[in-house]
């Protein structure tokens, strides 16, 4: 893996299901709190297709571009999990069945239950290591610094606990929201003007609309409590300068 000043991860949604809208993808979320938890900041998100030269093409992109890839999706037993198969071409490593990866399948199902598309999900570059699945038995693997998830997200999220000490992240990004009874326009100047005073600190502000009424939410992310805490304070004085209402979600 090359050598980066910062530590960044890009996912890669993998599945004409997501594109089509039948499936709702969670999986971004999931990966993105539990990435932003290790110190590892999230800098690219992209949904693809089941699509060959695609999913060649835009792994072959990220891996070079940030220091972890993961992808979700593809892996399963049917004709169109072709995640597996395309990452090996991706790398230029034989795609077959992983020994390990037959062996912990074939005893995990009960014997005549092991049939030829569950085999299919032995299948993967055979010199990859695998990522053990406490929920479902079926391995996820990886291959230098692209790992590959199943798309199901309870099954995904089950896997990540064994991920968490091969990664190597920065401080873990801490955040602090504060949710106002106002619209983004009447804040936005003052906003800029906390944000210029705090380059180090990221200020999102995201409206949102709960009993009949608009409000946002100022988001206040960084690695250090303390820039945290100073955003805040400066944030809080103009919030009572215009007598804004603070309210819980």
């Amino acid at each position: 893996m090359q050598n980066k000043k910062e530590i960044n991860a890009g996912i890669l949604i993998i599945g004409n299901e997501v594109l089509s809208g039948r499936t709702q993808d969670v999986n971004t979320s999931t990966l993105a709190i539990w990435l932003n938890s290790l110190g590892i900041p999230v800098a690219e998100v992209r949904v693809i297709p089941d699509d060959e030269s695609i999913i060649i093409n835009t792994v072959n992109e990220l891996r070079k571009k940030y220091s972890y890839v993961f992808t979700t999706g593809g892996i399963g037993p049917t004709h169109d999990d072709i995640t597996a198969e395309s990452v090996s071409k991706a790398f230029n490593i034989e795609y077959g069945f992983h020994k390990e990866a037959f062996s912990i399948l074939e005893n995990y199902y009960k014997p005549g239950e092991f049939n030829e598309g569950r085999q299919k999900m032995a299948k993967m570059p055979v010199s990859a290591n695998l990522i053990l699945n406490p929920s479902s038995g079926a391995p996820g693997f990886y291959v230098e610094n692209v790992f590959c998830l199943p798309g199901v997200p309870s099954i995904m999220k089950a896997m990540l606990g064994s991920l968490n000490n091969l990664l190597v992240g920065g401080e873990p990004i801490l955040s602090e929201t504060i949710n106002l009874r106002t619209v983004e326009s009447e804040i936005a100047k003052s906003l800029t003007e906390v944000q210029n005073n705090n380059s180090e600190v990221e200020i999102g502000s995201y409206p949102f609309f709960k009993a009949g009424k608009l409000g946002v939410s100022i988001v206040v992310r960084s690695v250090d409590k303390t820039k945290i805490d100073k955003c805040n304070s400066e944030i809080l004085k103009f919030v009572k300068d215009k007598e804004i209402e603070i309210v819980e979600r």
